[in-house]
């Protein structure tokens, strides 16, 4: 089994994660400066540990900070889309 294969969630073997090159991920780590982003089917790797994220839902930037227990998911799962329903 190839270790990629632990990070992968639907996508084909041969493919691997899909992730995005972020270039200011240095400065978010040292700076503690939130990274802006829209990709939502970027998948998490361990070098995003302790990184902040402003990712995109829609309509506005919505904060994630990413732990240990997110390595593997998607970036998006983390963002809700939906504003959730309140009986008035």
């Amino acid at each position: 089994m190839r270790p990629t294969q632990i990070l992968l969630g639907g996508r084909s073997a041969w493919k691997g994660p899909y992730f995005v090159a972020f270039p200011n991920l240095r400065e978010a780590l040292d700076n503690h400066v939130p990274i802006k982003t829209k990709a939502r089917a970027c998948t998490i790797l361990p070098t995003f540990v302790g990184i902040r994220f402003l990712v995109h839902n829609g309509r506005d930037y919505v904060p994630v900070m990413v732990s240990q227990d997110m390595v593997g998911h998607k970036l998006g799962e983390f963002s809700a889309t939906k504003k959730r329903f309140v009986w008035k």
